[in-house]
């Protein structure tokens, strides 16, 4: 049933419409599980692009956002403060690098990395509006859909309609193993300007969850320090234990100048976003003449629920219970890549924390490999929701999650995989 055939009123993200058929109705969800109209349950075995880490509905949440809503649902934060946003702040600064001290609101990762993009731009070029600047990110980034933000990101399928009004970025290679000499070289040629680095620490999520070490990012972060750079390390997909620290930044020597903040920030329950950013850039905006100021913000910045939202991830995230399912997430996700090694239609097999992933064993690659709608297809029909990116597949589960379930998905992941390829093979013959 194509929904252009009735008064089917929503244009859905990342859609081609005339080809979508009926969606599934989610009328439900609690812990791991979505229920559809029709009553079936489905693992979300993705927390709904990343965002969900303590399960659906959870009941703490639910509780803190209720009593938020019914003391101070929001106020304009131009010319106000209060209590909720003043407190987060606070518990996170135990967490986040040292380095980092000063905290802007947003709604989202896209103007989370607008915010740090503008801030640091607006830093290079607070004595001379004309100061040439170079933006630098790995092959293959992903910073989110807004201008700025797409501008910084790989160019693609995604980026093309709009390319010709997008800044120049010089993207060098992920600093892996094999790629680190390259890397270095490429980012030495981009710093003969003043320059702004910004990456996606140890996990470039919708590049295909491809991983780095820490050891390698931290030679390039360092030398793009030590040439003055400014450092943008967004954390929107990675921050809260994704990559088995409370941020991948906590496993860098080299600390970033500003990092960006989302998805798992309230728990899943509510957009909200943050840019953290290190002293010295802020102390840069201090000055008696208004126009020096950051001149950025949204409607709902700093919202007191999504606040409240977030000061309950956080109670959550801090207990010894969400620590134990975290190593053990980590733990079996470790253990769960030999399995995955060990099929002919796999390849690949990696892991960072709480994320695992391996490579459907096809020639081409991409996001838009003709396998990922089946792939995605298969899994919903096993009642595990699965978003892969081409040919990519991947877990990153909520925390509340079992292990019988993620073991039971692995080899799930394992008979979908293998039934794709045989009948590609069958193809061939």
């Amino acid at each position: 049933m194509n929904p252009h055939k009735y008064d089917y009123p929503i244009w859905h993200p990342f859609s081609q419409m005339k080809t979508v058929e009926d969606l599934p109705r989610i009328v439900k969800a609690q812990g791991p599980w979505l229920e559809t109209a029709e009553g079936q349950r489905i693992f979300d075995a993705i927390s709904s692009w990343w965002v969900n880490i303590h399960g659906h509905s959870h009941p703490h949440i639910a509780e803190r956002v209720h009593a938020q809503m019914l003391q101070l649902e929001h106020v304009i934060f131009a010319g106000f403060t209060h209590d909720p946003a003043i407190e987060l702040c606070r518990r996170l600064g135990a967490y986040l690098p040292k380095s980092l001290t000063k905290y802007f609101f947003s709604d989202n990762g896209s103007t989370a990395v607008e915010v740090a993009l503008k801030m640091a731009i607006q830093y290079l070029r607070r004595d001379d509006q004309q100061t040439p600047i170079r933006v630098i990110a790995l092959e293959g980034a992903y910073h989110g859909d807004t201008f700025g933000a797409m501008a910084a990101g790989e160019r693609s399928v995604f980026t093309e309609p709009w390319e010709d009004l997008l800044f120049d970025v010089v993207h060098i290679p992920a600093p892996t193993d094999e790629n680190l000499d390259a890397a270095l070289d490429a980012l030495e040629r981009a710093l003969d300007r003043n320059a702004i680095f910004i990456y996606e620490p140890l996990v470039q999520g919708a590049a295909g969850m491809k991983m780095h070490p820490a050891t390698n990012l931290d030679r390039l972060l360092k030398f793009a320090k030590a040439h003055g750079a400014i450092l943008i390390a967004d954390e929107v997909m990675t921050g809260f234990f994704r990559t088995g620290t409370w941020f991948a930044s906590n496993s860098l020597a080299i600390e970033p100048d500003l990092l960006c903040l989302s998805k798992g920030l309230t728990g899943g329950a509510l957009p909200m976003a943050l840019t953290v950013c290190a002293q010295h850039l802020y102390d840069a905006f201090l000055d008696e003449r208004f126009e020096r100021g950051f001149l950025h913000g949204h409607s709902f910045t700093g919202n007191p629920i999504g606040c409240a939202a977030a000061l309950a991830s956080l109670d959550l995230l801090e207990s010894d219970e969400t620590q134990n399912r975290i190593h053990t997430i980590a733990h079996f996700f470790e253990a769960s890549t030999a399995i995955l090694s060990d099929s002919f239609a796999l390849k690949n097999a990696r892991c960072c924390g709480c994320i695992v992933a391996a490579d459907v064993a096809q020639p081409a690659t991409g996001y838009l490999h003709p396998l990922r709608d089946k792939l995605y297809t298969m899994a919903l029909q096993k009642n595990i929701l699965l978003r892969p990116l081409g040919n990519v597949l991947y877990l990153l589960p909520p925390y509340c999650v079992t292990e019988d379930l993620l073991s039971s998905t692995v080899e799930a992941m394992v008979d979908i995989a293998e039934a794709c390829v045989s009948d590609a093979l069958n193809l061939t013959v």
